[in-house]
């Protein structure tokens, strides 16, 4: 197996684990004696004296926390996979099993509507006299006995095209209503 992880990941992750939590206790001991001396000087008539070890403090147990939570990621992640997957895994068999028949009916109502309008557009075509539907099959047009033409040729390239195009397959040129042989 192909591990893209950092090879000396296995090591770091137990320095932060010791280091993360140690930073966050003496982050909060100095909090804590920042508090103390702030709270403790209303007592008297001088200003506390310890009060700037809460300043430095609240970032410590701030970075502290920030390390403890990437050193434990793995662990937690892999926690809640494993508690996750299953639900997520019984969910889904429980709503295709239960949408079966619609999903059926759904995908059979579209082939019909698509086979059914490919099939449409397949046996029809335009007469070039009068533009009445015809069958594509048809010799002559049953509005007003026209000839029915069975290729259409671009005048620009030459190339041969379905009777009904508009435009040229070839070079996209527009077809002129009477551009047939």
């Amino acid at each position: 197996m192909d591990r893209k992880i950092d090879p000396r990941h296995d090591q770091i992750r137990p320095v932060l684990r010791l280091v993360g939590p140690a930073m966050m206790g003496v982050g909060g001991i100095l909090i804590a004696i920042g508090m103390i001396s702030f709270f403790s000087a209303f007592g008297g008539f001088g200003p506390p004296r310890f009060f700037w070890c809460a300043f430095l403090g609240i970032p410590l147990f701030g970075i502290g926390s920030g390390v403890t939570k990437f050193a434990y990621m793995g662990a937690i992640t892999r926690y809640l996979s494993q508690e996750i997957s299953p639900v997520g895994r019984d969910t889904f068999n429980y709503m295709a099993d239960g949408t079966q028949d619609g999903i059926r009916t759904i995908t059979s109502a579209i082939s019909q509507g698509l086979a059914s309008g490919v099939d449409d557009r397949r046996l029809k075509a335009h007469c070039p006299q009068c533009s009445s539907l015809q069958d594509a099959d048809a010799n002559f047009c049953s509005a007003c006995g026209a000839a029915m033409p069975k290729e259409k040729f671009c005048a620009s390239c030459g190339a041969e095209n379905d009777p009904d195009a508009k435009f040229c397959d070839a070079c996209g040129q527009r077809f002129e209503s009477r551009s047939f042989r």
